[in-house]
């Protein structure tokens, strides 16, 4: 059975169209925010799919564009399911950009992954994954943080179900070296990244490499069926999160993530030296 999509990229789709049919019909921004009664700041979101819109909203918005009736039939079924709750609703209200990075993660049939100072959300064990969550956020609750382990331990559930994206992840060798909640949890964690299923690829870039285009932090690549949507860079940062997908952007990450691969120790070193550190940090 197919992995629901989620309502990030039928927002994403919806508020491209409307951008698309108001440029047509000759409209502005603002004369959308007259028609809905609203901000232009509103017909922004829409726009960039940050929000979703209700079906006299839309109705009035392909009204004042002239849209024609199977196009309108379209979009409100791309509505609808911009609409939609996704699985992390269960868990409360999460950032909008998180909840936007997960309806990527949940709709990507290949996902590229390169970080460079810890273990991938979607490798981490739980106690990883909680001493990362306390060391980052140092006055998050107990309460707080047992909902992000939570939470990452269903994405891991859900990306690693039945209708499995293609996973190629590059670790940096600072990630194997950082001994995030002491060395057994480490450990334990190491041993983790062994264990992961054969079609899920893990390549480390060891320190003896020198310099390399990981050195600018972390990259992900999500790709989906060619009829959904094209492919989307994500970066984040302490500024925020960076979505890219213009054909510039596109082929600059990818060339990035192409040298990243290169400079990585092929699938059976990389196991190697993973299996080195685990045995470091193993009690003598």
């Amino acid at each position: 059975m197919a992995r629901p999509i989620g309502p990030t990229i039928p927002r994403w789709q919806l508020g491209e169209q409307l951008s698309q049919l108001r440029s047509a019909a000759g409209k502005s921004q603002q004369d959308a925010a007259n028609r809905l009664g609203c901000s232009v700041s509103k017909i922004q979101k829409i726009e960039a799919g940050e929000v979703g819109t209700k079906p006299v909203e839309l109705e009035a918005l392909l009204a004042l564009y002239g849209t024609p009736d199977p196009l309108r039939d379209q979009l409100m079924e791309l509505r609808t399911l911009g609409a939609q709750r996704g699985w992390w609703s269960k868990y409360g209200a999460v950032p909008a950009p998180f909840a936007t990075f997960l309806g990527l993660e949940s709709a990507a049939t290949k996902i590229r992954i390169f970080e460079p100072l810890m273990v991938h959300g979607l490798l981490q064990t739980a106690d990883y994954a909680r001493a990362l969550a306390e060391s980052v956020n140092p006055p998050s609750t107990t309460a707080e943080v047992d909902r992000q382990v939570q939470i990452r331990l269903e994405r891991q559930e859900r990306v690693f179900g039945e209708d499995h994206p293609e996973l190629w992840v590059v670790l940096d060798e600072a990630v194997l070296r950082r001994h995030m909640g002491g060395p057994e949890i480490m450990a334990k964690q190491l041993d983790h990244l062994l264990r992961l299923p054969k079609w899920v690829t893990i390549q480390v870039v060891p320190f003896t490499g020198g310099g390399y285009p990981g050195a600018l932090g972390a990259l992900t690549v999500f790709e989906f069926q060619d009829d959904l949507h094209t492919p989307v860079v994500y970066m984040e940062s302490q500024a925020g999160n960076l979505y890219l997908e213009r054909e510039d952007d596109l082929a600059r990450s990818n060339l990035a993530m192409n040298h990243i691969t290169a400079a990585a120790l092929s699938k059976q070193q990389s196991r190697e030296l993973i299996t080195a550190a685990a045995r470091q940090l193993a009690p003598q």
